[in-house]
């Protein structure tokens, strides 16, 4: 054996007998996000900057989102986020998504299929509450309904097919908000 073959399984073994059990994530604390810029709200659904984007995707989740370790995004690059599966009809009008369990929002209330609906209802303006400004209503302007079916599970009802709807939630700029927090 070298010596820095020596060396390197001594620094290897030094690393593992010091670096201990790694921690859970604990809630609570502070992020700190380092832009260019300062986002002009927090509200994701109401911008279109990359500054609001880049600050709050580590605070928000999309139902399906791109997979980080394909170098371009595509509709095979699409994985699960708040959603574990999902699934067309045979009319390729209505999207199913079974949503995951267990999951919390920041205040440990529980994430359901009622925060789905709710986020696609302010958005297709359709809330008691309206966003300020809108830029995305356009995107959705296909769904017809959202239709729940207990607490994890929720379906996009088109008006017609629209293949490119999972793209669109997995793109950054969909994610599901708080039903039990308002918008403004």
């Amino acid at each position: 054996m070298t010596i820095q073959r020596h060396i390197a399984a001594l620094a290897l073994a030094l690393i593992v007998a010091l670096g201990g059990a790694a921690r859970a994530q604990k809630p609570g604390g502070v992020m700190h996000v380092y832009l260019f810029d300062s986002p002009a709200t927090m509200s994701i659904h109401e911008e279109v900057t990359i500054t609001t984007l880049a600050s709050m995707m580590g605070v928000f989740n999309n139902l399906v989102t791109f997979d980080p370790h394909v170098p371009q995004a595509s509709p095979r690059s699409i994985v699960p986020e708040l959603a574990t599966s999902w699934s067309w009809d045979a009319a390729k009008t209505t999207l199913t998504f079974q949503l995951r369990e267990g999951v919390q929002w920041h205040d440990g209330q529980p994430f359901t299929a009622r925060d789905v609906k709710c986020t696609w209802d302010l958005l297709l303006g359709r809330a008691t509450e309206k966003l300020r400004i809108n830029p995305r209503k356009a995107w959705y302007r296909n769904v017809e309904d959202i239709v729940t079916d207990g607490d994890y599970r929720v379906a996009f009802k088109l008006k017609q097919p629209q293949p490119s709807l999972p793209m669109l939630l997995a793109a950054g700029f969909s994610p599901v908000y708080p039903c039990h927090v308002p918008a403004a």
